[in-house]
């Protein structure tokens, strides 16, 4: 249900939509209102004010018999920003460590052809077969973290869904001949939407710690795409800084788990 944030309702399924659609959700189309209204729990008139706010700001078309579509904002296409991003030195000692304290379920593991937005993360061209895997991970707390990654087929054929619930990723494409070589990572917040609030137990609307993790091998070829959503009430991330050298950088889960990458 939406009620998790202290505004008022139509603002909170507009705050999720217009992160869906900063996503590319809806290429296909925006759901119709009677969806809406389901996925949300709210009644119609909140759903149309929702969608009457995208209207006004750019974000999405509605006429009758084509429905409600995606606009494209200006600038979508807009260059990253440049750097070589963290080194992953000991990163696999991290994982073996996170995978032995946590548990995790596959919720999803397919191959599908590399949309715009894959492409462009993965440099590679567009429809190019591409494994996208949704995992969640749980401590003895209960749900820690909602993880969708893409990674080429090229380099995913030797592992699934069987693999990926027993092994963390990193090491699955490793164990494809991969070296890794560096990632570079951002990290936001972002709102649950329906279905990420039904597996991390949250509330539609929730406030979400959100890292976006891009992983490139030793050649500086890009072999992963993660997209994580954390529950902040179970996740922290802690970086220490020096004055003069290098970062060191820990992700905390439930005060006594650390792991750099999952």
């Amino acid at each position: 249900m939406i009620d998790a944030l202290p505004l008022p309702k139509y603002h909170q399924v507009y705050l999720v939509l217009r992160e869906q659609l900063a996503e590319g959700r809806f290429v296909r189309g925006v759901p119709g209102e009677m969806h809406l209204m389901k996925e949300f729990g709210v009644a119609r008139v909140t759903v149309r004010k929702a969608l009457e706010r995208l209207v006004t700001d750019g974000l999405i078309e509605r006429s009758p018999g084509r429905g409600t579509v995606a606009v494209a904002p200006a600038g979508e296409r807009g260059a990253e920003p440049q750097g070589h991003g963290a080194r992953l030195t000991g990163l696999l000692e991290n994982i073996v460590d996170m995978g032995l304290r946590t548990s995790v379920k596959v919720v999803r593991c397919e191959v599908l052809p590399a949309s715009d937005v894959v492409a462009r993360q993965l440099d590679i061209a567009i429809g190019v077969p591409v494994q996208k895997a949704v995992r969640v991970r749980s401590t003895r707390l209960g749900p820690l973290s909602h993880i969708t990654t893409h990674v080429p087929q090229s380099i995913a054929k030797a592992f699934g869904r069987r693999e990926l619930a027993r092994k963390p990723i990193l090491m699955l494409i490793e164990s494809s001949g991969v070296v890794i070589g560096r990632a570079r990572q951002s990290i936001s917040a972002k709102l649950a939407d329906a279905e990420v609030a039904r597996l991390l137990q949250v509330d539609v609307g929730s406030a979400l710690l959100a890292v976006q993790r891009l992983v490139f091998d030793a050649n500086e070829r890009p072999v992963q795409w993660l997209q994580g959503l954390y529950r902040p009430d179970r996740y922290q991330y802690q970086m220490q800084l020096s004055r003069v050298g290098g970062i060191d950088a820990k992700l905390w889960v439930s005060e006594e788990l650390s792991a750099q990458f999952h």
